[in-house]
């Protein structure tokens, strides 16, 4: 199997793992004819806590769910992708980072759903590439812009006018614990490739060959 192949492979596991645990969770919520919206994030409230961990494994109904899996599995690759090395510790970060901003700046209301994740992972994408500068990398930000850059709306309170009951304020801190983690694991993983030095060697001998041609 070719290097590459094994790397688009290895890259697909830990989404593919994560978004069917997602799904066990709702297929076992739903079965036990259960709510467990309490383990989300309840701003400023020592019960809400709890979310900052468990608030992106749980989801309102199958149609949330399936609206942020698709997400996932996309941006997840990409990150695992193009970021491997330094992809486990962005995810993480992003996950309890953009719950603690949920947890300070959300409505008095329990916020549930991976969209925190969604949108940490695709402002994460965006800016790595810029800040890089690296046209692989930047590809990916045009990327991620073209699928997902109509969400931006999303993140500010007019979204509630289109979706009733849509936690902005998690969308928000996961843009803003996605564009957090680009400018920490900046210097991190892949780099625009340093432009090769000129090899003096080689200018000594052009100067002669010029050198020679001239007597």
């Amino acid at each position: 199997m070719k290097i590459e192949t094994k790397k688009f492979i290895y890259a697909s596991v830990f989404p593919i793992i994560f978004v069917i645990l997602l799904w066990i969770i709702k297929i076992l919520e739903w079965s036990l004819n259960a709510n467990w919206s309490d383990l989300g994030v309840f701003p400023l409230e020592f019960k809400g806590l709890i979310g900052i961990f468990t608030s992106p494994l749980i989801h309102a109904d199958w149609m949330h769910l399936f609206s942020n899996s698709i997400p996932l599995l996309i941006l997840g690759w990409c990150l695992c992708y193009f970021y491997s090395d330094i992809s486990y510790k962005v995810f993480l970060l992003i996950w309890i980072l953009s719950g603690m901003i949920l947890w300070l700046i959300g409505r008095d209301s329990w916020h549930i759903g991976a969209s925190s994740l969604v949108y940490g992972l695709s402002f994460f994408l965006f800016f790595s590439g810029i800040f890089r500068q690296h046209t692989p990398l930047i590809a990916i930000s045009l990327l991620v812009a073209f699928l997902y850059g109509s969400t931006v709306w999303n993140m500010f309170p007019v979204s509630e006018l289109i979706v009733k009951d849509v936690s902005w304020e998690g969308h928000l801190s996961g843009a803003i614990s996605g564009s957090i983690c680009s400018i920490i694991f900046r210097k991190y993983g892949p780099q625009k490739p340093e432009p090769e030095e000129e090899n003096p060697e080689d200018d000594n001998e052009d100067d002669n060959e010029i050198l020679l041609h001239r007597f």
